[in-house]
């Protein structure tokens, strides 16, 4: 029975310090919010949400600013939006903001299956 009330305490003892351990899946990322204690300098502004309506001009979120097509994001205008990326040009030149970055978009297109019917008949 004593094994067991230690064998518990011990337990109890360890969970608190495995919770510590884990950070907060909604906080935003590191330099977006000044309260974050990691929050780092950001360098470059980071393209975080797009929106493209059906009418009305496209909006991105940047660094936690809303910016429509043709406004300006610090000494930078926003002057092309896809879905995937918004470009900015400023005194340094033109710098190109991507939703998901690391990732390079692909089309993969399927090779013709050999011996397949040509569609005429011999």
């Amino acid at each position: 029975m004593n094994l067991l009330v230690v064998l518990l305490t011990s337990l109890l003892a360890v969970f608190p310090a495995l919770a510590q351990a884990l950070s907060d899946p909604t906080r935003p990322p590191p330099g977006l919010s000044a309260d974050t204690p990691e929050a780092g300098e950001v360098t470059s502004p980071v393209l975080q949400s797009v929106m493209i309506p059906k009418q009305g001009k496209p909006t991105a979120l940047i660094g936690g600013q809303q910016v429509r097509l043709g406004q300006r994001y610090g000494e930078r205008r926003l002057i092309r939006l896809t879905e995937w990326e918004a470009v900015l040009e400023g005194p340094a030149g033109i710098e190109r903001l991507l939703l998901t970055p690391g990732i390079e978009k692909m089309t993969v297109t399927a090779p013709a299956a050999k011996g397949a019917p040509s569609g005429k008949k011999p």
